[in-house]
């Protein structure tokens, strides 16, 4: 039997049975729908994508898998170096893995045991954000601020290496000047906080984040799983303010195969680059650096930029802008946009029950959470799939 996630097994319902997929249609045996959510943001490609699938099955016909320890393979290589010239600045040394969550593991590793490599045995401390998510394993649980999550903080108690704080200046500041001397990095998930609700925050937090990280060095981690490759309208955040540790993951993979990055910076890589055994970084998921993966996220970050993916998502964020100015309800606390991002938040979890059968009722497939109605579509969608995604969205509050 399958344990399906983020459900309570006793009452839940029958999920769709999908037995096709392509471009942005989702195929169950009696309903064509429209994916509004890209399987949790990954797919940007649509499904069933001809050069996805080319790439694919070519790297299969050599081989599928070989490990990185005491080996490599062309298609790792050819990715770490198009990473390394896709990304601003120095973030040029490729850490990979096989889910969003271990890279933000990984990055949080490194950016502890870069101050122990140091000598910096008191800097144990990790700043993060109110409302955070950053996976599932339990490091990343810790650095979260996920209320599903806090049956941890009821077993083991409020962490003494976790510090979270709103995405306010003035706490920002407070953080910092407290804290500095124990601090070894802030993790963020920058602009948009993806499963914390679909908050938006503005990029003068971050630019200021970017400077007290540099006053009192401590590592600036941006956990771009959700945001990179365009979702925020920025090709990646860290296009805007450069971080110390990159974590690239979902859109990655053009929703393939499990895959993920850790980016690290010319002075992080450094810190491990020793004669001392003991420095280096003691990690190795069995398939980091998977070779079908890999020529997958090759061929997707082609695709991204041949085909301006860019100018794609900045129509979405005006189709969607466009659509939803002149909708309102007393039901509904606030929308918000950003990039390929559009969220409802509502003023009580209740109002949006059964809205996920009423959209598949009309062609879309939906996935609602708490108080939150979004959608996080494919960037090949076309206008009057997008406006059908959003009138169903605005047709929920209509009713009766």
């Amino acid at each position: 039997m399958i344990w399906y996630p983020y459900e309570q097994m006793k009452k839940m319902k029958t999920p769709y049975k999908i037995v096709d997929a392509e471009g942005v249609y989702l195929y169950t045996e009696d309903q064509k729908l429209i994916d509004s959510v890209s399987s949790w943001w990954s797919v940007i490609h649509g499904y069933k994508h001809p050069e996805l699938n080319k790439a694919l099955i070519s790297q299969a016909e050599k081989f599928s898998h070989v490990m990185l320890g005491g080996l490599t393979h062309e298609a790792v290589e050819r990715l770490s170096d198009k990473l390394q010239s896709f990304l601003p600045g120095d973030l040029d040394y490729c850490f990979f893995s096989d889910s969003g969550s271990v890279a933000v593991e990984v990055a949080l590793k490194m950016a502890l045991q870069y101050y122990m490599n140091r000598g910096e045995e008191k800097r144990t401390m990790i700043l993060a954000l109110e409302h955070a998510y950053h996976g599932d394993t339990f490091k990343t649980m810790e650095a979260g601020d996920d209320e599903d999550y806090h049956f941890v903080l009821k077993a083991y108690g409020s962490s003494q290496h976790v510090l979270h704080i709103p995405t306010q200046m003035e706490e920002l500041e407070r953080a910092f000047e407290t804290w500095h001397e124990r601090l070894n990095c802030f993790l963020v998930e920058p602009l948009l906080q993806g499963a914390g609700g679909m908050r938006m925050y503005d990029v003068s937090f971050l630019k200021r984040a970017r400077e007290l990280c540099d006053q009192y060095g401590v590592l600036l981690i941006f956990d771009e799983v959700a945001t990179g490759f365009g979702r925020t309208g920025n090709r990646f955040v860290a296009d805007l303010v450069q971080p110390d540790i990159l974590v690239l993951g979902k859109a990655l993979t053009g929703g393939y195969i499990g895959h993920a990055v850790t980016v690290a910076n010319h002075k992080v890589y450094e810190g491990f680059y020793d004669d001392r055994p003991e420095h280096a970084l003691m990690h190795g998921p069995t398939f980091m650096g998977n070779a079908l993966a890999c020529s997958v996220a090759l061929k997707s970050i082609e695709l991204f930029e041949e085909q301006d993916y860019m100018s794609k998502i900045h129509r979405i964020e005006e189709i969607t802008r466009r659509e939803m100015q002149d909708f309102s309800d007393p039901r509904v606390k606030e929308v918000r946009m950003m990039g390929g991002c559009v969220c409802i938040e509502v003023r009580e979890p209740a109002i949006l029950k059964g809205y996920q059968q009423f959209a598949y009722e009309r062609g879309v497939f939906s996935r609602p959470f708490l108080s939150y109605l979004y959608a996080m579509v494919p960037y090949i969608i076309q206008e009057e799939e997008l406006v059908k995604v959003l009138d169903t969205m605005k047709a929920w509050f209509s009713q009766g």
